[in-house]
């Protein structure tokens, strides 16, 4: 090997330059010599993989499992949110106060819940008596489990003060209606408020979540109810930690939801939405099952596009069965990644329907290029030596596009994830990516052998049949002509490479590749480019979290109906704050009651220290001390029917003769709209630092919290780290491959489609949860699969011009290319017609990402590169050089030898 020094160059840019071609040399002659091996030992290449698809495939069938637990998937891993659960778990039972922390789709343990729903126009207060007939029905409902029945007094939550079962405050404000309709007395008597209504028995209760759709009388002082639309009731079931206790609770709630379909049937004039526990969980895996039907067709969809690109008018040298084996090779592999994932007590979830379209992406890209290079050998070679050659020029590229998924969805698998179904992804894709690598060149690599000994023996590509002689077809019809047809009426002497009939090709070179590099057709381009870098930054400012954890459930399923409907005549309050005093305080000091009232400024508040302050001032009683407070407190206040309840949220305790109190609990709501979620991130952000600051030690919590807790920040965290893992390597290896502005330019090109597809599928209300991120790892890889080999084979080129060197790369390049994002692109088809919120996400983030880098591919990177560096200029002067040398020395040969010019 011998280099000569440029003018002006380093002995350190040599030595660079001599250390990446052995490099580059030496990965081409190890992968030269494993095409080698491969085609000397098909058979055993293609047994292996075969068997340990067998293997782990009856292991997928033996060990499926699902996850159940969806607050461990989608909730981040860790968070302050956790931490302030546990400790107000440790000071209040979060069991017995889950009535209280009301929330919307987040309650923790196992209960039913109801919305009724009256007509447009009707009032659901004057339908008390249906209303308590479905009640009823509720209590007597009966579950069996082993031989006993259970009711809900069985199963039902129950008070500290007299051992009831709890029960909604509503229910004593319908049965105060029904009790005013029998005696004749008119519903008005009865004054209902909101959200904060008088119950018979004294007490003041906040109502604002189980009543909706609410009209409130005007210029009403004490906010009296004129009308409302919906009821929402809740009936919360005991945990005690219980296998058993826990079977039957399933029970129970599986017989509510039939029973309110019952009742929906017989009562019409009410609409009936119901929820339990399980219901998310369900509907979360509902996806799974509808989508099945659909992947069978997107498989087919995809056999069938990557079977039609592969052919040929050319019997001889089509490769239809090669395109087939190519996607079944993909599937194999992904059915044995499933397996070990099993075989290493993985649990499904939905979010892992996007694997195989992740893997098929990827897979498929190999196979193309794998073809691709096998039409780019000499044919006169043995078809041994021309696997090796398109394992040589192959090979180098696809094992760096491979290295860089496993090293992005491994940094997405990191202890940096904190989001669990986001991990588990990262993890099934590690093994995908390291099987699909090993299965496309030892399982493919073998169909590709034994093709390629088909082709040198002359065997129909498709019916496996001797090819007859030029001069035997000449005597055969038409039709029989065009199926035997090997191209030898096409081929002159003059073409070397009969594969460039291939349709994709023949239309690159003969077509397109003229019209993209006009001259009239470039300021167009860059005109569409500015379009499309304005509404990627446009969409990149207004990004939303996707902490809604609808987002992820089959869109028609019964947990959407009643969040869409809870939204609706639910949304005016936040989800209820526990506000949890963890302190000893001085309750009686003047200081710390502004203190508290500073912060529960705003807040509509469900206080023991408000209402005990209230008793106070009207028995005109001072409690300006510690005893007199806590002995007024315990022997006066508590002691009174309608403030017993309060009982449950004060902790005492005795020193001697003195009490004192140790800690205490209030709730906050507070007013909110129709996006109560994101309000409820607000609220949270805003009392937080509030308890860093204040004299008074306190924590915030509502189960809500546990899964909105910095949730944008967790989710986003994966891209992030990945998106940097690979932006670091390939500066790393700046100086390691051939031309460093091909780093330089597939880092542009990559950041250019990844913040496209972010921007564009947020202007198409994709907010960021698990699968969109999921999505956005992917998208950096799929625009490095394709775009590298692209740039590479350009800045590598020694044409005269950097339009001639486009061309050459696309021509080289731009069938796999094409071929594989249509298949991807036209395999996503089927996911639009699953009725599920999740497939839809991944259907418009897949879209988005194929389509960005097909436009990157073929419109935007052909027109720009001609216009930016690498300069082909010197190449073209040491042709000129060389050129020049030549004539000079046949001029010197000329000069000497003159009758050889006259012999000439």
């Amino acid at each position: 090997m011998c280099f000569l020094k440029r003018p002006g160059a380093s002995a350190g840019w040599i030595w660079w330059r001599m250390l990446r071609q052995v490099i580059h040399r030496g990965l081409q002659s190890f992968f030269y010599k494993l095409g080698l091996f491969v085609s000397r030992h098909p058979v055993f290449f293609l047994t292996v993989p075969a068997v340990l698809t067998i293997i782990f495939g009856f292991s997928l069938l033996n060990r499926f499992q699902p996850d159940t637990d969806l607050e461990r998937l989608v909730a981040p891993s860790h968070s302050l949110a956790k931490i302030e659960r546990s400790l107000a778990s440790s000071l209040f039972s979060l069991d017995q106060s889950k009535s209280q922390l009301y929330s919307d789709l987040h309650t923790p343990g196992r209960y039913g819940r109801v919305i009724l729903l009256s007509k447009p126009g009707g009032n659901i207060l004057h339908q008390a008596d249906v209303i308590l007939q479905i009640h009823r029905a509720v209590l007597e409902m009966k579950v069996n489990y082993k031989g006993y029945n259970y009711t809900f007094s069985h199963l039902c939550v129950l008070r500290n003060q007299d051992k009831k079962c709890v029960l909604d405050d509503i229910i004593s404000v319908l049965e105060d209606l029904r009790q005013a309709a029998l005696s004749n007395k008119t519903t008005a008597r009865v004054q209902v408020s909101y959200p904060n209504t008088k119950l018979k028995d004294g007490r003041s209760s906040f109502i604002g979540h189980q009543l909706g759709g609410v009209m409130e009388v005007p210029n009403s002082k004490d906010q009296r109810v004129k009308s409302a639309r919906a009821i929402q009731i809740t009936y919360y079931l005991q945990t005690y930690g219980s296998v058993t206790q826990d079977l039957i609770g399933e029970k129970w709630e599986s017989e509510f939801c039939k029973l309110m379909h019952k009742m929906q049937l017989d009562h019409h004039d009410l609409q009936l939405y119901s929820l339990a526990s399980f219901s998310l969980w369900k509907d979360f895996h509902q996806t799974s099952l509808l989508a099945r039907g659909k992947i069978l067709v997107s498989l087919m969809l995809i056999l069938l596009t990557a079977t039609l690109s592969s052919s040929m008018k050319d019997c001889l040298r089509s490769k239809p069965f090669l395109g087939l084996l190519g996607v079944l090779t993909i599937c194999i592999s992904s059915v044995t990644a499933a397996g070990i994932f099993f075989i290493t007590d993985g649990k499904y979830n939905s979010t892992l329907l996007g694997i195989p379209f992740f893997a098929m992406g990827h897979g498929t890209k190999g196979v193309f290029e794998l073809l691709s290079g096998w039409r780019r050998t000499r044919e006169n070679l043995p078809f041994k030596d021309r696997v090796a050659d398109a394992y040589s020029d192959v090979m180098v590229s696809y094992t760096m596009t491979s290295s860089l998924y496993f090293i992005a969805f491994g940094m997405g698998a990191s202890p940096f994830t904190n989001i669990e179904a986001v991990k588990v992804f990262c993890q099934n894709m590690c093994v995908s990516i390291l099987l699909n690598y090993f299965y496309i060149f030892s399982f493919f690599g073998s169909c590709l052998v034994f093709a390629g000994q088909l082709e040198q023996n002359r065997y129909h590509s498709i019916f496996c049949c001797k090819i007859p002689s030029a001069e035997y077809l000449d005597r055969k019809p038409v039709w029989f002509q065009t199926m035997m047809n090997d191209g030898h009426q096409h081929t002159s002497h003059h073409e070397t490479n009969p594969y460039q009939h291939h349709f994709i090709q023949h239309f690159l070179r003969e077509h397109y590749n003229e019209w993209i590099t006009n001259i009239y057709v470039k300021p167009f381009v860059v005109i569409l480019y500015l379009i499309y870098a304005s509404f990627s930054f446009m969409g990149c400012l207004q990004i939303n979290d996707g902490a809604n954890i609808i987002n992820l459930l089959a869109s028609e399923s019964p947990s959407v109906s009643y969040a869409l409907i809870q939204q609706k005549y639910f949304s005016n309050y936040s989800p209820v704050i526990g506000f949890y005093i963890y302190e000893p305080l001085e309750y009686w000091n003047g200081t710390v009651q502004e203190d508290l009232k500073t912060l529960s400024q705003g807040f509509n508040t469900v206080s023991w220290i408000e209402q005990y302050y209230q008793y106070l001032r009207a028995g005109n009683i001072s409690a300006t001390n510690k005893s007199d407070f806590i002995s007024i407190l315990q022997s006066s206040f508590l002691k009174k029917p309608e403030f017993q309840h309060f009982k449950n949220d004060i902790i005492f305790s005795k020193a001697g003769d003195e009490n004192n109190i140790i800690a205490s609990r209030l709730y906050l709501v507070a007013r909110t709209s129709e996006n109560t979620q994101r309000e409820a991130v607000e609220l949270l952000e805003r009392l937080r630092p509030l308890s860093l600051i204040q004299s008074i030690k306190f924590i915030v919590f509502n189960p809500t919290f546990v899964f909105m807790d910095h949730y944008g920040l967790s989710v986003t965290m994966p891209v992030l780290i990945s998106g940097f893992g690979i932006l670091l390597v390939l500066i790393l290896t700046f100086f390691l491959v051939i031309h460093p502005l091909g780093n330089f330019w597939l880092i542009l090109s990559v950041t250019s489609i990844e913040l496209g597809v972010l921007g564009l599928m947020t202007l198409w209300n994709v907010d960021m949860d698990c699968i969109s991120i999921l999505c956005l790892i992917y998208t950096l890889n799929f625009a490095i699969d394709h775009c590298a080999p692209l740039l590479y084979t350009f800045v590598l080129a020694t044409e005269h011009t950097r339009t001639q060197c486009i061309k050459n790369s696309l021509q080289e390049h731009g069938t796999a290319i094409l071929q594989n994002v249509s298949s991807f692109l036209i395999g996503l088809v089927p996911l639009l017609f699953v009725p599920s919120n999740l497939t839809f996400t991944l259907f418009k983030c897949l879209l988005l990402a194929g389509s960005c880098t097909l436009l990157h591919c073929f419109v935007i990177l052909p027109v720009f590169l001609t216009f930016f560096p690498p300069s082909k200029k010197h190449h073209k002067k040491k042709k000129r050089a060389k050129r020049k040398e030549r004539e000079e020395i046949e001029c010197i040969e000329i000069q000497e030898n003159p009758d050889h010019v006259t012999a000439v």
